[in-house]
């Protein structure tokens, strides 16, 4: 069976990844299963640029297909921010989720509704010795003041799809995979993946 590394310890990240490619005959791990610490710093300038550096770093110290992806929510009224700095966008050390959340609520209550923004991933498929491909994956959307929903990480539950009148943190994993950034990239990969590693789908 082949495996895929999956270049994060992120649980919510590992579910998501893994309901997708349930219908493959591949084993998914992470560092962690496999005892790997490695410190990638996220210098590039793009998504593409931060996705390769994890994916390259992984993939060379182990040898197997790896996935990284780079993912950022991007508000129209903050140009285009938090973008490549979501994981990082609240001054604070040590900055929790609901910490990110309040801290960009903070910096869009001057501005008026809607606050129009974008989840963007894109994912890069990397083996030790060559680099396959990029994909790329968009969910359009509005930020709102008020969090909904259990589900999910990051800024899900105060990221509002508007056609379904829900927050990405108020979908089941199904709809989420079916709608959101990570999912609709994993989704372009699947069939990538399968030419790539030969697997009988």
């Amino acid at each position: 069976m082949s495996q895929i590394l999956i270049a994060s310890n992120n649980q919510g990240k590992f579910d998501e990844i893994q309901a997708l490619l349930l219908g493959l005959k591949v084993e998914l791990l992470t560092p962690r299963m496999l005892g790997l610490e490695i410190s990638v710093e996220e210098s590039g300038q793009t998504y593409e640029e931060n996705a390769k550096l994890k994916g390259k770093a992984y993939a060379q110290a182990t040898g197997l297909m790896t996935l990284a992806d780079d993912s950022g929510l991007e508000v129209d009224a903050l140009n285009g921010l938090p973008g490549l700095r979501s994981a990082r966008f609240a001054p604070m050390p040590g900055a929790s989720d609901a910490d990110r959340r309040a801290y960009l609520l903070q910096q869009l209550k001057d501005h008026p509704h809607p606050w129009l923004a974008r989840f963007r991933c894109v994912l890069a498929m990397v083996r030790a010795e060559e680099f396959v491909r990029f994909v790329e994956g968009i969910c359009p959307g509005e930020v709102i003041s008020d969090e909904r929903g259990q589900n999910g990480f990051g800024y899900d539950p105060i990221f509002l799809i508007p056609e379904l009148g829900r927050t990405m943190a108020e979908l089941s994993m199904e709809e989420k995979n079916r709608l959101s950034h990570r999912g609709r990239a994993i989704q372009t990969a699947i069939p990538i993946l399968v030419e790539f590693l030969k697997i009988v789908p």
